[in-house]
């Protein structure tokens, strides 16, 4: 990674490729805020440790009914956006980040970046990973919790028919115990439920032939 700075955008809408190696990590923030940089490294090789080739591979899906986004990069962040916001656009990592030399010109980075507003339709809730186990007598599902960060400090977004997530403190990620793609496939996922307290839950699964995933 040659960025600086705090990389949560760059973790959260990772490219589907395999993570090999976090290098420069000297030069970035601890990649779980409530941790230093080794306990960060603990906390990720949670996830690692039972599911390595799907860390942090991002997997989008939607609640039309609430007008919400999910984008999951597993095993470190969920983000949740008050509004339906295309696949393309989430792919584009948020600029959290500084460019690797500070005083460059641009084109700064070698991928496009969103830049951070102030709009609440723009700006999601942040989920960081807490805990994963097995699920099931056969082990054959692992699910993955993510808690909220903190508050945007933002109003609800003001398209009609917009709900707050602000209700949300919990996100359950439901994920097969197999590699991610075995079939050549990417994933999406399903908002199954998202209860009255204040936990949403995910399925992630393989995209069907005829499913849109631009």
């Amino acid at each position: 990674m040659d960025i600086r700075g705090d990389a949560s955008g760059f973790l959260s809408a990772h490219p589907r490729v395999p993570l090999l190696s976090l290098h420069h990590f000297d030069h970035i923030d601890p990649i779980f805020h409530s941790m230093d940089r080794f306990e960060s490294t603990n906390h990720l090789m949670k996830a690692a440790n039972v599911d390595q080739p799907r860390l942090i591979q991002q997997t989008i899906c939607y609640n039309r009914n609430l007008n919400w986004s999910f984008s999951v990069s597993w095993g470190y962040s969920v983000h949740i956006y008050e509004k339906l916001i295309p696949r393309s656009i989430l792919k584009i990592p948020l600029e959290t980040f500084k460019p690797w030399i500070l005083k460059a010109k641009p084109p700064l980075y070698i991928f496009n970046t969103r830049t951070l507003s102030n709009d609440p339709c723009a700006t999601p809730h942040v989920f960081s990973f807490e805990s994963i186990k097995n699920i099931n007598d056969y082990e054959s599902e692992i699910i993955t919790s993510y808690t909220r960060f903190g508050s945007r400090g933002l109003p609800t977004c003001g398209f009609a028919n917009n709900h707050s997530v602000d209700s949300v403190s919990r996100i359950d990620v439901v994920s097969p115990n197999r590699k991610p793609n075995q079939n050549g496939k990417t994933e999406c996922c399903d908002v199954l439920e998202i209860d009255g307290m204040g936990v949403a839950k995910l399925n992630l699964r393989d995209c069907m032939n005829d499913e849109l995933i631009a």
